[in-house]
């Protein structure tokens, strides 16, 4: 399990990796705004800039969230559904979880209540 924090903001945004039967499950704590964009872009990509096939995002522990995570997502699942993979969201708190309803990411996106419902899917 790999561990990344931006320097600049300690303990706004973190993120924590593991793989789960194949799948690349990431653990976001803290905010997502403008200003960790691109942390969060690197968290869900390989170091290398080639998308992992199948990702799932655990916002279970993010408490804020503005356009700039709902373009990364959408970047990110583009990317990832051109390399025939999936990006799925899981366990968005009340507040994020109604962005993503409000803008239509959720129609984009599969969401789901767990990662374990998003993983067993």
């Amino acid at each position: 399990m790999s561990d990344i924090h931006q320097e600049n903001w300690p303990g706004r945004l973190s993120t924590q990796h593991a793989v789960v039967d194949g799948v690349l499950v990431v653990s976001v704590r803290g905010e997502i705004d403008h200003d960790v964009k691109d942390v969060l872009s690197q968290a869900l990509l390989s170091q290398d800039g080639t998308p992992p096939p199948r990702i799932v995002a655990d916002l279970s522990g993010v408490t804020f969230m503005d356009s700039s995570g709902i373009n990364t997502f959408v970047t990110v699942h583009r990317r990832v559904s051109g390399a025939q993979g999936w990006l799925r969201i899981a366990g968005a708190q009340d507040s994020v979880g109604y962005l993503l309803r409000l803008v239509g990411i959720d129609e984009i996106i599969s969401c789901f209540p767990t990662v374990e419902q998003a993983l067993s899917t």
